[in-house]
């Protein structure tokens, strides 16, 4: 069998598995082998489970008739995920940024529905093995697909565009993230910019936030889409509703759309959306109302009422750019009695004690008088800041706050997945 075969068999399969907890009869189970894992162990237990196929680089089942052997089985991922990519009459649009990515996806993915059938990244599967994977889902009806691309390395969405090979791209923004592994912002803007650079390449369009103009500077020259506020002559209305609506025109007719995502930093998210479907023939109408009928998920801008409290759940990911951005956000609410509840900022190397007390100081300056900061890097500068609270881990936070049960505060809870600041959510 070769990877032609193989292909075809991953087509006519009941889908791909990873994971042989979640393999199901039928499936093609791929045996990847990772940095503190290695699925070739369990090439057997997959067979036995029913998988139509196994591809593995254990030569223990090099002459196994169930299974498809390979020197490395992501990169045999891979091909096979190109393969499909070559065959797809989809259009392929890249996305990537420092923020918002994942929420963009899911607002382009709503707009796109009323002009044709579209498929996207689930979840944020948005790496070396996702982006495969997100294109072997792909189904033939495709009239559009929205591939989200992550990167934490130098390099790495350029490896992802020549799997993807899309012909749209977007970058959401550009800001301080995984500045471990980037080595410095300057990494970071590198690093994004590869989309760009594979698109102009490739004679592909790009759409640009015509208000970030750090954005409008870095794709000067290429063939872009501008969208944002000028375009769409777009307004916030700003009356103390938590969530972001937004009046907007297109064609000399104006559109309102109220949507349930907090802050005003989704404004661009929202007009990315509002301008890609746009561009590839959406109604307005039908746009606007499936844009207002989205409902974020997954700790992502979601506002959460409990019987006590109002939360503003972003506690999926953090990171200095985001963390600065929600905070003025929450500021900014026409809410008395406001409460921070910040994680710790991962994954930011050397970099790590000058954000995270930018990020102390940024506090103060927006005059919050109360804060709980949760995390080893943050309870570094609890003796410079003694107006908030601090904690070493979350499960020291959740016992001193359980017992001091908050009532009628708006608190925002925000932190690097790593640290757990959404586990506390359940206590207020």
């Amino acid at each position: 069998m070769d990877i032609n075969q193989l292909y075809q068999k991953i087509r006519t399969s009941a889908g791909i598995s990873t994971d042989t907890r979640t393999l199901r009869p039928g499936m093609v189970f791929f045996a990847l082998k990772g940095d503190t894992f290695d699925a070739n162990e369990f090439v057997q237990q997959a067979i036995d489970a029913g998988a139509a196929l196994v591809v593995t680089q254990n030569p223990a089942f090099i002459d196994n008739p169930a299974c498809f052997y390979t020197t490395d089985s992501l990169n045999t991922l891979q091909e096979a995920a190109v393969i499909r990519r070559n065959l797809l009459k989809a259009v392929v649009i890249g996305i990537t940024g420092t923020n918002g990515k994942t929420t963009t996806k899911e607002l382009i993915r709503e707009a796109l529905s009323t002009a044709g059938t579209v498929y996207s990244t689930q979840g944020n599967l948005n790496n070396h093995i996702g982006v495969p994977l997100t294109l072997l889902s792909i189904k033939d009806d495709a009239n559009f697909a929205i591939v989200e691309m992550g990167a934490n390395h130098p390099g790495e969405i350029e490896f992802l565009c020549n799997i993807a090979r899309p012909d749209f791209g977007i970058i959401t923004n550009i800001g301080r993230a995984h500045l471990d592994g980037f080595g410095s912002f300057e990494g970071v803007v590198k690093t994004k910019s590869e989309l760009y650079k594979y698109i102009k390449e490739h004679n592909g369009k790009i759409f640009a936030n015509e208000d970030d103009l750090f954005l409008i500077s870095l794709s000067e020259g290429y063939d872009r889409i501008l969208f944002g506020t000028k375009s769409l002559v777009a307004t916030t209305v700003s009356d103390g509703n938590p969530h972001l609506r937004c009046h907007w025109s297109w064609n000399n007719k104006k559109y309102f759309t109220e949507t349930k995502l907090t802050g005003y930093y989704n404004l661009p998210n929202l007009l990315a959306a509002v301008s890609i479907g746009l561009y590839f023939g959406a109604d307005p109408e039908l746009l606007s109302k499936k844009l207002s009928e989205y409902t974020p998920s997954n700790m992502r801008s979601q506002w959460v009422e409990t019987d006590r409290n109002h939360l503003i759940l972003d506690a999926y990911n953090a990171n200095p750019s985001s963390m600065a951005v929600a905070l003025n956000n929450f500021a900014q609410l026409r809410t008395e009695k406001k409460l921070p509840i910040l994680g710790d900022m991962l994954e930011l190397g050397s970099y790590s004690n000058t954000e995270h007390r930018a990020i102390l100081e940024l506090l103060t300056e927006l005059r919050f008088t109360s804060a709980i900061l949760i995390g080893p890097c943050f309870s570094k500068f609890r003796n410079e800041f003694p107006a908030f609270l601090f904690f070493n881990d979350a499960a020291e936070a959740r016992t001193a706050l359980t017992k001091n049960v908050t009532s009628k505060f708006t608190i925002l809870l925000k932190g690097s997945r790593g640290i757990g600041v959404d586990a506390l959510k359940d206590i207020f």
